[in-house]
């Protein structure tokens, strides 16, 4: 199974060919290896899963070594299966890509070897022999090859653009300026330390991240993946809309533990994509609600996503916390989602499925009850705030403890393999992007330049939160188009969110709000890589998919702003204003999914439309006065429009 971590670059089939500016910033494309790579790959993939876990029980070696040789490991899987530019499809893997992938496995060892002296040696202080000159700086070189192929020039040209700063920025005038680098203390600095490439970034992919993928990765092996469908079905699918309305049930349900919007498109796009099309979604529309359901998964606990975990780890704010704290803001997103869609079918006509094509929903649990377990235990160990570490792998052992039930007795080595090697691939594209971001860390508190670049947000917005909020939003979504969401979070971490806690926004608030435009990345034209993923599915043109996505997303956009200002929405405060702006912002997602589709039972007119989304609005300003005019707006609307009307005449009739 080729990875789909760099594929968004390529030109797939159905979609459109791509410009010379998307080919300039286009990835590098996943080879078709050939079966005897392919099986070196899976084979190699899972002993660096192995690895991680082996090291996840024993606690050992330290943090910093676990790093090195992880990155030294992840980069050979990054030379081998991606090419060097997107019109790159090779079988073979060339000699260059395996030279580069034997000088990284040269740097891992060589960094394994001496973590003694490494650990030990004074920063700045004691000089780098030229064996650490020559590997250090190999291993900075790689980093940022890597960075290019899976994430693009974007991350890259950032991220040495950062890096000359830090080198010759000490020659620039006034603010802009810094202290002299020579290349010693440079280096030193961004290889010798925690400070630079073996960061809080790659740290997190190297441990928890990768177990948590894993986690998805075996739970998927086992089946539930089917079984989170079949559940949806027997919910959702006798409704008009019925095989829409599975996608954004069962892509939710596999999203809250794969947290990979592409993989999620991946699994359950390729079944759910064909039925919306043959029912007669368009092709367009189909492939964005399999998008906007798939990205719903980074934002829904227990698994958010290795940016979440990256939160955790910047902030000191427990990991359960930060879930717990998701929980009702990823349940509006997903009943926006619900809500829309049941409009668009009823605007379209579109009809659900066959009874006799659905199961039922006792069937589907009889059949697969024990598929909730291992997710039960997960959501167990966040409640009880066990380590990230600890509850991923109580997890991963409660995945392979529901294999008999599964009919598979022990889930079969081959399986196991798969989903070892599965993991280690998806987790490359990651593992580069953290270490290119880790350099980029490192440089911003090597010059001052965060401080710096804050003291620019405030003046620019004159201290203003709605307008340093905005001007977050926009940074962010710039960051992640193309990025990893991890990479578009860790970067517009480090240099607003500083600026959001000094204007009153809490430390969770501040990072959440962040958190939640690094995900929306994925869907925002024109670099929307899980939009890519689906337009291969779909047979669309990949815009046409992301813009139908971020119409859906549409809730996820005004969210941020509402507990931005009024934290209840993050579970923070009173149970009566929790309950209350809970109550509030769910007629407010339904008021917005009404006018953003024109239609509530019948065809809504123009100036409804708008009033209603005014309303809809009104309702997610954390004041009283907010409902209030929500109220004032809605009623307007009922006045005004006949079609409101009408559709409120059937909707107490209880006609459909």
């Amino acid at each position: 199974m080729p990875s789909t971590a760099a594929s968004s670059g390529c030109e797939g089939a159905g979609r459109e060919p791509m410009s010379p500016v998307e080919k300039a910033f286009a990835t590098g494309l996943s080879r078709e290896l050939s079966p005897a790579w392919d099986r070196f790959v899976t084979v190699y993939g899972a002993l660096i899963a192995v690895g991680v876990v082996a090291a996840s029980i024993l606690g050992k070696p330290g943090l910093y070594v676990l790093t090195a040789i992880f990155l030294g490991a992840m980069l050979v899987l990054v030379f081998v299966t991606i090419g060097t530019s997107v019109e790159t499809a090779e079988k073979r893997v060339p000699l260059y890509d395996l030279g580069l992938a034997a000088l990284s496995v040269a740097c891992g060892i060589y960094f394994g070897l001496n973590a003694d002296y490494v650990s030990n040696r004074i920063s700045l202080l004691d000089l780098l022999t030229p064996s650490d000159v020559f590997f250090g700086a190999s291993f900075l070189l790689l980093t940022l090859e890597a960075s290019r192929r899976t994430t693009g020039i974007g991350l890259t040209g950032f991220v040495v653009l950062i890096l000359l700063y830090n080198l010759f920025g000490d020659g620039l005038p006034g603010a802009l300026g810094h202290g002299p680098i020579d290349h010693q203390h440079f280096l030193d600095l961004m290889v010798f330390t925690t400070e630079g490439i073996f960061g809080a970034p790659l740290r997190v992919a190297a441990t928890f991240a990768f177990l948590f993928v894993l986690f998805g990765a075996l739970l998927n092996a086992t089946g539930a993946g089917a079984f989170f469908f079949n559940l949806a079905a027997a919910f959702t699918g006798r409704a008009p809309g019925g095989p829409a309305k599975i996608g954004v049930v069962s892509s939710g349900l596999f999203g809250t533990i794969s947290g990979n919007p592409v993989a999620d498109v991946v699994t359950t796009g390729s079944v759910t994509i064909p039925m919306m099309k043959k029912l007669g979604y368009p092709a367009a529309l189909a492939g964005g609600i399999e998008v906007a359901a798939s990205t719903g998964g980074s934002l829904a606990p227990p698994v958010l996503g290795a940016a979440a975990f990256i939160m955790a780890e910047f902030t000191g704010i427990p990991y359960a916390e930060i879930a717990i704290a998701a929980t009702i803001p990823a349940l509006l997103y997903y009943v926006s989602i619900y809500a829309q869609v049941h409009l668009r079918a009823l605007s379209l006509g579109l009809r659900g499925l066959d009874s006799g094509d659905i199961p039922t929903v006792g069937d589907s649990l009889l059949k697969g009850w024990f598929f909730l377990f291992p997710i039960a235990v997960l959501c167990v160990g966040i409640v009880l705030e066990l380590s990230a570490t600890l509850t991923a792998l109580i997890s991963i052992a409660a995945c392979l403890i529901t294999t008999p039930f599964a009919g598979q007795g022990i889930l079969p080595l081959r399986l196991v393999f798969e989903a070892l090697g599965e993991t280690a691939r998806r987790m490359a594209a990651v593992t580069g992007a953290c270490a290119a971001a880790g350099l980029v860390v490192g440089a911003l508190t090597m010059t001052g330049l965060a401080t710096k670049f804050g003291h620019l947000v405030l003046l620019l917005t004159a201290s203003d939160l709605f307008l340093s909020l905005v001007v977050t939003a926009v940074i962010t979504i710039l960051f992640g188009l193309g990025l990893p969401t991890s990479a578009s979070y860790i970067l517009t971490a480090v240099l607003v969110a500083p600026v959001l806690t000094k204007l009153g926004l809490s430390l969770l608030a501040a990072h959440m709000f962040i958190l939640y435009y690094a995900v929306l990345s994925n869907v925002t034209p024109p670099v929307a890589v899980a939009a890519y993923a689906a337009s291969a599915i779909a047979q669309a043109n990949p815009l046409y998919v992301a813009l139908s996505a971020c119409r859906l997303c549409l809730v996820a956009f005004i969210v941020p702003f509402s507990f931005a200002y009024g934290e209840a929405l993050l579970l923070e405060g009173s149970w009566t204003s929790i309950l209350l702006s809970t109550l509030t912002a769910t007629l407010g997602v339904l008021l917005l999914a009404a006018a953003v589709e024109g239609h509530y039972r019948r065809p809504l007119e123009r100036p409804a439309r708008l009033l209603l989304f005014l309303a809809g609005l009104a309702f997610f300003v954390p004041h009283y006065f907010g409902p209030l005019g929500g109220i004032g707006l809605a009623g307007l609307a009922w006045c005004v429009s006949p079609g409101l009307r009408a559709g409120l005449r059937l909707r107490f009739a209880g006609d459909t």
